[in-house]
């Protein structure tokens, strides 16, 4: 039985791996999985079929970049055969900006200025008290600070009538209090050192605390002025408090009822006619505004 002609037949719905035709060699950049094309497009297939023509044209395009990417070395696993991509060439644009840099705190700079390097300490280390390895911090960790010993020793000078469980407790919370204060504090420094001159960050200068705390109290006395003005009279006729914040603003000026000069009177009675009826004629209100605002209150 003769099948030549069935396989010809089934070899010709298929179009062949190699491509002809273009004048410039594509460029690759294959750890981008990307093939660039720098030929020409012809117009006049363009115009005859447009849609036909750039299917073809990608699909050429896109049997030369497959056929590079066949040509590069393989590797086998569970998954299938895979081709090993090389480094991309091309420079791609960030999508954000450049992430500024994070300022130091105060031991990053006192270590800096004495010269002190952080070497990584090992996470496990041997406890002499149970003669075992534990964790340098977190869950059964070597700093425990035993508040779950079943006896503790009353230590010497000490109350002995006092819970020694309920002293460890209160120390272990003034040392937290205390981080927590200088976490703030550096956290104040830093924002203070981000509003400065970056020549003044680059030379490594120590923030001026004095703004720092400027900066606090400002930002308190704002908070103050406005919670005094969330009451229902907006402050007005709250009780007063001896060194109370007064609220800074524009002072209103008055004109004395009484002038020698009428004339600077008559132009600031002509002003304000000027603002109401408008100035040469001009009508300042916008008529069919103000029907559409009427027959809607209607």
């Amino acid at each position: 039985m003769d099948v030549s002609g069935v396989l010809e037949a089934h070899k010709q719905k298929f179009k062949s791996v190699s491509v002809e035709g273009k004048v410039i060699p594509l460029e690759y950049d294959l750890g981008l999985l990307t093939a660039y094309d720098q030929n020409p497009i012809d117009e006049t297939e363009l115009k005859k079929n447009k849609d036909e023509y750039l299917q073809s044209l990608s699909r050429d395009n896109a049997q030369l970049l497959f056929n590079e990417i066949f040509q590069l070395p393989t590797i086998s696993d569970d998954n299938g055969v895979m081709a090993m991509l090389p480094v991309p060439t091309t420079l791609l644009p960030r999508e954000k900006p450049l992430p500024k840099p994070k300022p130091e705190t105060r031991w990053e700079k006192f270590a800096k200025a004495k010269g002190i390097v952080n070497r990584k300490k090992e996470r496990m280390v041997f406890d002499d008290n149970t003669g075992e390895y534990k964790p340098r911090w977190g869950y059964k960790g070597i700093n425990d600070d035993g508040s779950k010993d079943w006896i503790i020793e009353v230590p010497s000078g000490a109350n002995p009538m006092e819970d020694q469980y309920e002293a460890r407790r209160e120390a272990k919370k003034e040392r937290v209090e205390k981080n927590d204060k200088r976490r703030q504090r550096n956290m104040e420094e830093a924002a203070v050192a981000s509003k400065m001159d970056q020549k003044t960050v680059n030379k490594g200068e120590r923030p001026n605390m004095d703004n720092a705390r400027a900066m606090k109290r400002k930002e308190i006395e704002n908070q103050i002025l406005i919670s005094k003005n969330s009451t229902a009279s907006a402050g007005k006729f709250d009780q007063a408090i001896k060194g109370d914040l007064k609220p800074k603003g524009i002072k209103r000026k008055f004109e004395p009822n009484v002038t020698a000069d009428l004339s600077k009177e008559k132009a600031g009675n002509m002003s304000i006619l000027d603002r109401v009826v408008g100035k040469n004629g001009e009508d300042l209100v916008n008529v069919r505004k103000a029907i559409k605002a009427t027959k809607s209150r209607k």
